[in-house]
C-alpha cells in the first residue's frame, strides 16, 4: 500500500475520532496527517514523512489547540439569578442561626442559615453569601 493512501487513511480516522470526542487534539492529528499524505504523494521519504508530522502535529496542538478551545467554549461572563447573589454581602434583619434567621441582600429580604450551624450572628451584622439553597440563603460572618 502506498504510504501516502496510508496517511490518508490515517487522517479519516482521526477526523471521526474528533467527532466523537471533541478535543481538537486528534482533528489536529487528522490535519498534520493529511498534509503529511500530501508529502507522501509528493515522494517524500518515509524519514521526512515522519518529520513533516511531528512539526505539523506539534505546532497544531501546542498552538493552534489552545486558540481553538477558547473559542469552543467561551467563559460565562455573568451570572444570573440566585447565582447571581452568591458572594454578595448581606445585612442580617433578625438574629441568624444554624436553625433560621432574615438578612437583607441587595434590597430583598431572604430566610438564612448560618453557613457554620454552630454560629450566631446577631442583627445589625454584614455577612457573605456563601450559598443559595432553594429560598434560603446560607451566611458567614465577614471578617
Amino acid at each position: 500500500m502506498d504510504p501516502w493512501l496510508v496517511w490518508l487513511i490515517t487522517a479519516v480516522l482521526l477526523g471521526v475520532a474528533e467527532i466523537f470526542t471533541l478535543t481538537a487534539a486528534l482533528g489536529l492529528l487528522g490535519g498534520a496527517a493529511l498534509i503529511t499524505a500530501a508529502f507522501a504523494a509528493i515522494g517524500f521519504p518515509l524519514p521526512w514523512q515522519l518529520l513533516v508530522f511531528t512539526l505539523v502535529a506539534t505546532v497544531g496542538v501546542v498552538f493552534l489547540r489552545p486558540v481553538a478551545l477558547r473559542h469552543l467554549s467561551p467563559p460565562q461572563s455573568e451570572r444570573f439569578g440566585v447565582d447571581a447573589l452568591v458572594g454578595e454581602a448581606a445585612h442580617v434583619t433578625a438574629e441568624v442561626t444554624g436553625l433560621g434567621g432574615r438578612v437583607r441582600i441587595g434590597g430583598e429580604e431572604w430566610s438564612a442559615r448560618a453557613y457554620d450551624e454552630t454560629l450566631v450572628i446577631p442583627a445589625g451584622t454584614t455577612v457573605d453569601v456563601i450559598e443559595i439553597k432553594g429560598s434560603t440563603a446560607l451566611v458567614y460572618p465577614r471578617e
